[in-house]
C-alpha cells in the first residue's frame, strides 16, 4: 500500500510541476516573442533540460563536482520557476481586471504583457539572490527556560539542527561558521536534534575537515544527538561512524543524565526516508518513568509533529525538521502543518515546554527568504 501511494503521489507531482512549466514557458516565450522572433524548437529544448535537470536532482546525490553543479542549476530552476509562477499568475489575474474595466486599453495590452513580464523574470531573479546571500548568514536566537523544581543554575544548551552536510551549500567552510558561533557561546551543553546529513555521507567533500571542524566544539557536558529523517540510506553505518569519530554522542531512544541535573534522550526519528539500519524508534515511556519525578527531562526529537506523544513527565522537547518554512510563502504554512512549526511553544502549564528551530542549513534551494540559518542558545533556569 505505500509504494502505491509514493507511485500516486510521485504522478501528481509530475502532473502540477509538468502544468506549472508548461504555462511559465508559454509566458516566457510569449515575452520574448513581443521583441524578437525565437526559435520555438531551441527555446523548448533548453526549456525541457532544466525541467529534467530539476527532477534528476531527486535521485542523483551531489557526491562529485559535476552532480553538485547539475544540483545548483536543479535547485535554482525549481527556486525560480515557483516564483515565477506566482508571480505571473497575479499579473494575469491584474491584466484580467485591467481588461474588463477598460483600464488597460487594446492598443495598451503588449506593452503591458511586456513590462509586467519583464518586472515579473526580475523581481524572481532579485528575490532569488537575496535568498542565496541570506543562506550564507547565521544568526543567534536566545530563549530562557524556567524548569520545574530544578536548580538549573543557568544552565546553556545550545540547539542546532539540520546541517544537512553534503548539500550543495553546506560545506566545511559553513560548519566551521558553525563551529565558531557556537564555541563564542560558551556552551554547557550542544543537542543536534536531528538532519545532521543529507542522505548520502560522500556528499560531504572533505569528511576529516568536517570531523576536525566538530571534533573541537568547546561543551562543558559533551555534544549530544538523535537521528532526523535524513540520516538514513545506504551510508547510514558510514554516518554513524562519522559521528563517534567526531565525539558526538548519539542517543538512539536513550538517555544520558547530565551532572546529575538533568536527563537528556535523543529519538530515532518516525518517519525515516528509507530507514536507519536495523533501528526502529521505540516507546520510551517506561525509561522516561524510570529517570524519577525530581529530575528534568529534554528530549531531541526532531520531527516536532510529535509533540503529542510526550506528558507532564517531560519538561522540554527540541526540534528541527520544519526549517521554519525555509522561502516564502512555505512560512505561512508552517503552523498550519504543525502544532508549532518554530519557535517556542507549551500548550498549557502540565505539558512539555517546545522549542522548534529552523537550523542551521538550507535543504533543496540553498537559499533562505523569510527565515533564517539559526544557532540557538537555551537558558536553563
Amino acid at each position: 500500500m505505500k509504494i502505491f501511494s509514493i507511485i500516486f503521489g510521485g504522478i501528481i507531482f509530475l502532473a502540477i510541476y509538468g502544468i506549472a512549466n508548461f504555462y511559465i514557458a508559454k509566458k516566457i516565450n510569449l515575452l520574448i516573442s513581443l521583441h524578437f522572433t525565437p526559435n520555438k524548437i531551441v527555446f523548448a529544448g533548453i526549456y525541457i533540460s532544466f525541467i529534467i535537470i530539476s527532477l534528476i536532482i531527486i535521485f542523483l546525490p551531489p557526491t562529485s563536482s559535476v552532480n553538485r553543479i547539475i544540483h545548483i542549476v536543479g535547485c535554482y530552476f525549481m527556486a525560480v520557476s515557483m516564483y515565477m509562477l506566482m508571480f505571473f499568475l497575479v499579473t494575469d489575474l491584474f491584466i484580467l481586471l485591467g481588461k474588463n474595466t477598460n483600464i488597460i486599453q487594446p492598443a495598451m495590452l503588449n506593452g503591458t504583457r511586456f513590462y509586467s513580464g519583464l518586472a515579473v523574470v526580475l523581481l524572481s531573479a532579485a528575490i532569488i539572490c537575496y535568498g542565496a546571500y541570506n543562506d550564507n548568514k547565521i544568526e543567534f536566537v536566545s530563549y530562557e527556560i524556567q524548569l520545574k523544581d530544578a536548580v538549573m543554575n543557568n544552565m546553556k544548551i545550545i540547539l542546532i539542527s539540520d546541517s544537512h552536510l553534503g548539500s550543495v551549500n553546506n560545506t566545511e567552510k559553513n560548519l566551521e561558521r558553525i563551529v565558531q558561533g557556537i564555541n563564542n557561546l560558551a556552551p554547557d551543553i550542544v543537542c543536534i536534534p536531528g538532519d545532521i546529513f543529507n542522505d548520502n555521507i560522500n556528499g560531504i567533500r572533505n569528511p576529516d575537515r568536517a570531523i576536525a571542524l566538530l571534533k573541537s566544539i568547546e561543551s562543558t557536558y559533551g555534544v549530544y544527538a538523535s537521528l532526523g529523517n535524513h540520516d538514513r540510506g545506504n551510508t547510514f553505518d558510514q554516518m554513524v561512524s562519522f559521528l563517534e569519530r567526531s565525539n558526538i554522542k548519539l542517543l538512539n531512544d536513550e538517555y544520558v543524565i547530565i551532572d546529575e541535573r538533568l536527563a537528556l534522550f535523543g529519538r530515532i526519528d518516525s518517519s525515516p526516508l528509507g530507514g536507519f539500519g536495523n533501528l526502529q524508534r521505540q516507546d520510551i515511556s517506561d525509561l522516561i518513568a524510570s529517570v524519577g519525578k525530581n529530575m528534568p527531562v529534554v528530549i531531541m526529537d526532531h520531527d516536532p509533529a510529535n509533540i503529542k506523544e510526550y506528558g507532564s513527565d517531560v519538561d522540554l522537547i527540541l526540534s528541527g525538521h520544519t526549517h521554519g518554512g525555509q522561502v516564502f510563502p512555505a512560512t505561512l504554512f508552517r503552523n498550519i502543518i504543525f502544532t508549532v512549526g518554530y519557535g517556542y511553544y507549551q500548550k498549557d502549564g502540565n505539558s512539555p515546554q517546545v522549542i522548534v528551530t529552523s537550523g542551521v542549513g538550507a535543504y533543496g534551494p540553498p537559499m533562505r527568504i523569510g527565515t533564517n540559518n539559526e544557532i540557538v542558545s537555551v537558558i536553563l533556569k
